[in-house]
């Protein structure tokens, strides 16, 4: 059985952090990538061969990507959790909080129903390079189609329907009597009831030594980010499910599921920015789960004698995650098109067919 070395490790494990998040399918370059290599990183990194320690190898890296994405968001982390803590202890689903972290709960459902059903089928029959370029190609052209129709939207003075939709959502109502103190406390700043003091006396739960030294950047990202997420709280769960479902077509490799759900957000109304940021809030519980669930696999006979290429690829996959979506977020937050991306992907996958059908 062929031994995944340390510089593949090292190679695979920091492709993955980066092309993960990248809506460019990081299943797809792990198929295309080893299949245009050749020799034994074609034998070594094939994930449709169902007894490669490459398997193994792959659940430390969806987990070091999750912990990325949740360093990277915690603090919005900490504020969803405690919405749906507040939602269960008091029965309610009032706040922005509590209504997007249902939203996100019930957006995972399809895609961990078909995950389990589907993967291996999926990876086994698709995961080759000449559908994976085929799959790729079509991730291209989604891009390229929807940021054509956004330009169009963009002309015609159509406006992203978040905002008309936020203003209706439920939780901008009056909560019930009996709950009217708690609400009007979850109502407040979700980084305290001091939102409107000086800045040296925000010292609360979710103030950090590395804040004082960009206090003002913070402060303007964690308002954007509550911004954003009371309008993603505004979509109803009919809507929530079905562009949550559009994650099952990233089992396919070469269809990125960070793209896939930024498209599908777009195509019901969100912004780009909005979309992008509930694509990285679908990712994280999926990458983990698809991590976690499979855990046995890297301490079963899969995971024998790699447990230092697992943590040395997994520290790279760490870093290229937080990285990305730390650049991601900066971009998408300046109103960059998906459009770069989506001819990458066309071009990428028909290199990929031209070369694995003429040379391989």
């Amino acid at each position: 059985m062929p031994i995944l070395t340390y510089p593949e490790a090292m190679f695979v494990g920091l492709l993955q952090g980066v092309t993960e998040l990248f809506p460019v399918s990081s299943l797809g370059h792990s198929v295309l990538i080893p299949a245009i290599i050749g020799g034994s990183w074609g034998q070594d990194l094939s994930v449709s061969r169902p007894e490669s320690p490459y398997l193994a190898f792959i659940v430390g890296l969806h987990v070091a990507t999750a912990a990325a994405l949740i360093c990277y968001f915690w603090r919005d982390w900490v504020r969803i959790i405690g919405g749906l803590v507040s939602s269960i202890r008091y029965r309610r689903v009032v706040t922005a909080n509590e209504r997007l972290a249902w939203l996100i709960i019930l957006a995972t459902i399809p895609v961990g129903i078909a995950g389990l059903a589907l993967e291996h089928a999926f990876r086994v029959f698709f995961s080759k390079p000449v559908p994976t370029a085929l799959f790729l190609c079509v991730n291209g052209l989604i891009l390229l189609a929807s940021e054509r129709r956004q330009r169009a939207r963009v002309a015609a003075g159509l406006q992203p329907q978040a905002l008309a939709q936020a203003q209706r959502a439920p939780q901008y109502q009056q909560a019930p009597q009996y709950q009217h103190e708690q609400y009007q406390r979850d109502q407040r700043h979700p980084q305290g009831e001091w939102h409107d003091q000086p800045q040296q006396q925000q010292r609360g739960r979710d103030w950090h030594p590395q804040d004082e030294r960009h206090p003002q950047e913070q402060a303007e990202r964690t308002e954007h980010a509550v911004a954003a997420d009371r309008r993603l709280s505004a979509m109803g769960y009919r809507r929530a499910i079905l562009i949550g479902a559009t994650q099952i077509a990233a089992l396919l490799p070469g269809i990125s599921r960070d793209g896939i759900v930024t498209v599908a957000s777009m195509r019901t109304g969100l912004s780009r920015q909005d979309a992008v940021r509930y694509s990285f809030l679908l990712s994280t519980p999926v990458i983990l789960a698809a991590g976690v669930l499979k855990i046995p696999d890297l301490f079963g006979p899969l995971g024998a004698g790699i447990g230092g290429q697992v943590v040395v690829g997994s520290v790279l996959s760490f870093i290229g995650a937080f990285l990305s979506v730390r650049f991601l977020t900066k971009y998408f937050g300046e109103s960059k098109s998906l459009r770069p991306f989506g001819i990458y992907c066309l071009a990428a996958g028909l290199f990929s067919l031209f070369f694995v059908l003429a040379f391989r």
